[in-house]
Formats: C-alpha cells, sequence, structure tokens
C-alpha cells in the first residue's frame, strides 16, 4: 500500500488501511473503494491523506509505532483525565480522590505505551494510523507522550525519570482546557490578545497540576516550560539554555514536531521530513541541539508507503527501514531517470553499491 494525496484520490481506489475517529471506532474500512461521497467525507473531517492498495505498492506493509487498540485507549484516558484535573477543586476530597485515580490511570497507560516501544524497536512513524479529530488537544498529547518515551529511551533516562516524562507530555497541555475552543481552532490568524490568551495556558496548566499532591513538581513544569527557547526567545519565563528543565527540552520539540505533522482546522499537516527541516531551522536556538540529533535518530524521516524522488531522477515508494538508518530506506524503484513507468524492483539505500544515491524529494503523490 501507499499513502495519497485525498485531493487526487479518485472514485473507485481500493482503502488500505481502516480509518478510525479519535475514540478508536471505524469510520471506513480497509479495503472498501471511495466514491465521491466518501471522498467528500473524509474531506468535511479534515482527512487529507489516506493509504490505498494498488498494484505498484503491492506487499508493502504499513508498521504501527503504538498499536490502533493502545492509541486509542491512551486519548480515552487522556480525554477523561485532562478533564477530571481541570475541574479540579483541592478544597473538595473527592475531587482530590478522583484526580489521584486519573494520575494513576496516566500512569498506568504510559507503561503500557513504553513496554510497546521498548519491545518493538523501529523509527516512529505516527502516520501509520489515519484518524478523523474532533479535539486535537487530546490525540495530541499522547502522541507527544509516545516521542518524548522514545526520546526518555534514547537519553538513557532511568525508568522513574521516562515515567515523569511520560506524565508530563500527557499534561503539558492541560491548560488548553480553559482556552475557548473558537480561539484555539481560528482558521484565520490571531489577534493579539487572542494570541496572549492562547500563550496564558502554560502558566494556567502549571498552577492546577502543581496543586496536585501526586504529580511531581518536574511534570508540573511540562506544562509551564514547553514553549520555552534555548536562546530566551519563548514564553511565558523567556528561560534560557540549562534555565530550561531537560524534560521540556524535550517536549519542546516533540511538541512542535507533532503539531505541524499533524492536521489543524487552521491548517494542513506537513509532511516528516518538513517537520524536521523546520527543527533544524531552529537548532541551538529555540532547540536543543543534542536532543534534537538523538529526536532525529528515531523518528522515520521517509515513512513506508511515501513517494519519494531520488538524485538520479528516479522515483519509488518507501518499503521499509532500518531504525538505526532512518534517512535511507529501502525503496521499491517505479519510474526511471526519464520519468516512464518500469518494473518495480527494489534497492536499499543504506548498501554500500546505493551510498551514492540520495532522497531530494518527497510526497505523497505519484
Amino acid at each position: 500500500m501507499r499513502l495519497i494525496n485525498l485531493d487526487s484520490c479518485q472514485p473507485g481506489v481500493k482503502l488500505g488501511k481502516t480509518i478510525y475517529n479519535e475514540n478508536g471506532q471505524i469510520l471506513l474500512t480497509k479495503g472498501i473503494e471511495l466514491t465521491d461521497h466518501l471522498i467528500e467525507r473524509l474531506i468535511r473531517l479534515n482527512i487529507f491523506t489516506i493509504y490505498i492498495e494498488d498494484e505498484v505498492s503491492e506487499g508493502i506493509e504499513i508498521i504501527e509505532s503504538i498499536p490502533e487498540e493502545l492509541r486509542s485507549e491512551a486519548v480515552n484516558v487522556v480525554t477523561e483525565g485532562l478533564h477530571t484535573i481541570a475541574e479540579l477543586n483541592t478544597s473538595n476530597v473527592k475531587g482530590m480522590i478522583k484526580t489521584g485515580r486519573a494520575i494513576r490511570t496516566f500512569q498506568k497507560i504510559f507503561k503500557d505505551i513504553l513496554t510497546s516501544l521498548t519491545e518493538n524497536r523501529q523509527a516512529l512513524n505516527l502516520l501509520a494510523t489515519t484518524k478523523a479529530q474532533e479535539n486535537h488537544v487530546y490525540t495530541h498529547s499522547v502522541n507527544v507522550a509516545i516521542y518524548a518515551c522514545q526520546m526518555g529511551i534514547e537519553n538513557g533516562f532511568p525508568l522513574k525519570n521516562i515515567e515523569e516524562l511520560g506524565l508530563g507530555a500527557m499534561l503539558h497541555d492541560v491548560g488548553k482546557l480553559f482556552i475557548a475552543p473558537e480561539i484555539l481552532n481560528k482558521p484565520g490568524k490571531l489577534t493579539e490578545k487572542e494570541y496572549e490568551h492562547v500563550k496564558s495556558h502554560t502558566d494556567l496548566g502549571f498552577d492546577i497540576l502543581r496543586k496536585v499532591h501526586e504529580i511531581p513538581l518536574p511534570v508540573s513544569h511540562c506544562a509551564l516550560q514547553h514553549h520555552e527557547k534555548i536562546d530566551g526567545s519563548g514564553y511565558p519565563r523567556g528561560l534560557e539554555g540549562d534555565e530550561i528543565h531537560r524534560y521540556a527540552k524535550i517536549l519542546s520539540i516533540s511538541n512542535v514536531f507533532d503539531a505541524v505533522t499533524s492536521h489543524r482546522p487552521y491548517r494542513r499537516a506537513i509532511l516528516p521530513h518538513k517537520g524536521l527541516e523546520l527543527l533544524y531551522a531552529g537548532n541551538g536556538t529555540q532547540f536543543d541541539s543534542r536532543q534534537l540529533e538523538l529526536f532525529k535518530g528515531c523518528i522515520a524521516i521517509y515513512p513506508q508507503g511515501m513517494t519519494v524522488k531520488l538524485n538520479d531522477g528516479r522515483t519509488g515508494i518507501v518499503t521499509e527501514y532500518s531504525f538505526n538508518a532512518v534517512g535511507r530506506p529501502n525503496i521499491r524503484i517505479i519510474s526511471d531517470e526519464e520519468g516512464q513507468q518500469v518494473k518495480p524492483y527494489e534497492i536499499d539505500l543504506y548498501a554500500k553499491d546505493h551510498l551514492t544515491v540520495e532522497i531530494v524529494g518527497a510526497d505523497t503523490l505519484l
């Protein structure tokens, strides 16, 4: 199967992967033939890329970094838990008990994510599951937690610190529950007043999390500091360098990468390699250089099913990649240097006889 842009999708195309809503319920089942009506429906749901099955991509399997069932369960846990915490009244004993239960549920689901990533060592590809999102805050929080978990592993953190980082990632945007949805999802440019209101989510999140006894202070600082930048240009405190907590340095990268590679009501997603380019534009100024290098090493820059252009003019589809060589995957060549279709064959960009061949462009389209 391969990834295509829905704008170019023609009726009769066979869907390659099941499409879910954010609660994990099936919207469209793998194998269904798409009609004009179904294509229009998907676009209305802000789904712009899908996996399809066709002859040139036959046999290409898309590996999910996290099983869909686990991701959906995590989104449900985060949705319920964030609302429980946001409604917290510290003078209410029942409210504190309910919040304590929510935190333990967060911790349990994160341990399941950690176990999954540890047992299935592969570059992270969160494009593998196509979902319709009604409220991106919850799915975003889970995605950031997945990236942060892998970063904790790459940093060699002890288990206690990885679990703290994961909890901080799941809770980092709790303050956005106090921001009006019409502002968060505004399709146009925010006014200065609206932008200042959105920025307040960091302080709002910190203020509520630090009141919860079960939450370690570094976790609360994940909510406060995840928009801080290395050069001091971030918010809310304008912290610089090592004034920023190490968890927040990781979340800053994970937060931006997931935000730009996920669809939003006000803009479309960009592809992973473009998201990484955006991060590297802020290398050493906005983002910590060491953490950025670690992040690059564990992300599927060119996910399976993506169409790529090589420096010798050939076009192909990514079939698989090695965890240790995410930028040099296996490619199924489908057209030659002149753009003429050929009988598909595979090359390994990591192999010695292909080291001069490089990916120079990528798209969801052939």
